[in-house]
């Protein structure tokens, strides 16, 4: 039997209403290890929030189906045609088993709730993991739900888009005033900066470069510490949250951006004056990178466990002037097998395979042996797009040596596709920039 950890977003599904109208679980959308999930495996159901944590355990019923049915029943938004599993559940919980039992017990260290928090349904959970947790639930008693279940985070904002700051706390949480506003209904820290307001309590935020922000703590007087804003910032990664850039504080503020701490500094101290051009004190600096841009200091791990690409594709609805949506889930699931294939390769040959963490380059796969990173890009190949796909992939993986340069004593680039190429040109024109080109049964070089 396998275990399952199933993320439910308030925000989306509106689960405390349909507890309160004494309504029924019966199923959950799920996108990913559809060939995996078993009639008989256990689940728990996780409710997303600063708040939040798991609300309900049961077993699953059948396995994934489609359905096209568009039932928009207590969703916030009909969620129209997708995976579901049928389930049944078992037992009810008076209060969440919190993100903090996780997060302090080692069985968790690692796991994919904890460190990727907003990826797709399901989570798997290991056979310990599952039995620590059905040891915490079975130390309370069971029933019907009593408390107000916290809303999820669902980001719609672009960078460059503007909002009234009232309207953004309404529809993500957080505080109307002061410059560092965590959020108890969703995911996110939404923080400001203002040198029309700030600069007269002694913030001095710094641009360095338009990927690299100092931002200074909050605290108007007496020396800066880590409590409230300061101290959800500080911890922002560990707890799975977002730090969201706006610019402004009061009126109409616009949305700069999603961020994070510098790994390899995510601070310092500086010296500013109190409120007003009061006394001196100590201030808090943090080092802030934007979203994607490259992190090269070299004390800073690359990757994190590895998560199975989903093979199952739907074309998606065609509209006028755009692709083929067949061919497009065609060659979607051939880049997704031909992915977790090679992920496969890895670890049977005792090796880690590994996905991005935000402070990575986009690559699709990566590992490590001794002291050699090895960096991947997969590309699916049609006799149309081949050059294309070739020369894309070169480039995406000299982008990704060079950016992981510093952080590896040895870094090398994989090109790895489904077909030996059309033009042999390709092996010459890979090997002259330091790029292995290899695909299933031509890898020799790859494991060398």
């Amino acid at each position: 039997m396998a275990a399952w950890l199933l993320v439910c977003n308030p925000r989306k599904f509106r689960l405390q209403e349909m507890l309160d109208e004494g309504g029924e679980l019966t199923s959950w959308s799920v996108g990913r290890h559809l060939r995996e999930m078993r009639e008989g495996d256990a689940f728990a159901l996780w409710v997303s929030g600063p708040q939040g944590g798991v609300v309900a355990t049961g077993q699953l019923t059948g396995e994934p189906f489609w359905t096209d049915e568009d039932d928009d029943g207590y969703w916030a938004e009909a969620p129209g045609p997708r995976h579901v599993v049928p389930l049944r559940v078992g037992q009810w919980r008076d209060s969440p088993v919190p993100r903090a039992w996780f997060k302090g017990h080692s069985t968790f260290v690692g796991a994919s709730v904890l460190t990727q928090p907003f990826a797709t349904n399901p989570h798997r959970l290991t056979e310990q993991q599952w039995e620590a947790l059905v040891g915490e639930v079975e130390r309370t008693t069971a029933g019907t739900p009593g408390v107000q279940l916290p809303e999820g985070d669902d980001w719609d904002l672009k960078p460059g888009d503007e909002i009234r700051r009232v309207d953004l706390h309404t529809q993500y949480g957080g505080s109307r005033q002061g410059g560092i506003s965590p959020s108890k209904t969703s995911e996110n820290i939404i923080f400001f900066t203002d040198p029309r307001t700030g600069e007269q309590h002694g913030y001095q935020d710094l641009w360095e470069s338009e990927d690299h922000f100092r931002y200074t703590g909050e605290g108007q007087a007496g020396d800066q510490v880590f409590t409230r804003g300061n101290k959800a910032i500080r911890d922002h990664l560990q707890d799975g949250r977002h730090l969201r850039l706006f610019i402004g504080s009061r009126g109409v503020v616009r949305y700069a951006g999603e961020w994070i701490l510098d790994p390899s500094r995510p601070y310092s101290w500086g010296r500013a004056p109190s409120t007003g051009g009061g006394e001196e004190r100590q201030v808090i600096h943090f080092h802030m990178i934007r979203v994607g841009a490259a992190v090269t200091a070299p004390d800073v791990p690359v990757g994190t466990d590895y998560r199975v690409e989903d093979e199952t594709t739907t074309p998606a609805p065609a509209t006028p002037s755009a692709p083929d949506p067949a061919l497009m889930a065609e060659t979607l699931t051939r880049h997704r097998g031909l992915q977790n294939a090679l992920a496969q390769q890895v670890r049977d040959r005792g090796l880690r395979p590994l996905s991005p963490m935000p402070t990575d380059p986009a690559f699709d796969l990566a590992w490590r042996d001794d002291d050699t990173l090895t960096v991947t890009e997969v590309k699916s190949l049609r006799l149309e797009n081949e050059s294309h796909q070739l020369r894309t992939g070169l480039g995406q993986l000299l982008d990704y040596v060079d950016q992981l340069s510093e952080r590896a004593p040895q870094v090398r680039g994989v090109l790895w596709v489904e077909r030996a190429p059309s033009e042999d040109r390709w092996l010459g024109i890979c090997e002259r920039a330091g790029v292995i080109l290899a695909w299933p049964g031509a890898d020799a070089k790859v494991w060398q």
